[in-house]
């Protein structure tokens, strides 16, 4: 059992925004002692998921509707499972833009770490692709992919 505020410190969430997910109806099984919510490891394990839909970009309305589906049992295994496939590609996707994201950032940090050594771009400006160095040219190609 767990206060709110050792929960707080747990997940890095501010206690307001644990009294928000309750007050959705985040947490429908929560108990109270004198007015003052305990987590139990019920809504610990809850409260992970929660965190994990929206980092994948679920509004809390989604989330809300997938907590109501999980107190349906069985019933919503299929919508259940729907929703984290969606998610799932969402991300998939999601870290290959990011990974092209990354690859721009590197080849730039070396573009300019070499303009650096050179005083000068003009020697980058028309070097030819195989000059580069292979990490570097794989990064440069695959961040303008389409």
């Amino acid at each position: 059992m767990y206060t709110i505020g050792e929960v707080s410190k747990m997940f890095h969430l501010p206690i307001s925004t644990l009294r928000y997910y309750d007050q959705q109806g985040l947490f429908p099984m929560i108990t109270r002692k004198s007015g003052i919510r305990i987590f139990s490891d019920t809504e610990i394990e809850a409260l992970r998921v929660i965190e994990c839909l929206k980092k994948s970009g679920l509004e809390i309305k989604d989330i809300k509707s997938f907590m109501q589906w999980c107190i349906e049992g069985a019933a919503s295994y299929q919508r259940r499972l729907e929703l984290f496939q969606k998610q799932k590609k969402t991300v998939e996707e999601e870290i290959i833009q990011m990974q092209k994201v990354l690859d721009m950032l590197k080849f730039k940090c070396w573009y300019y770490e070499t303009a650096l050594k050179d005083g000068s771009e003009k020697n980058l400006k028309f070097l030819p692709n195989d000059l580069m160095p292979a990490e570097i040219k794989k990064a440069y190609f695959h961040s303008h992919e389409k």
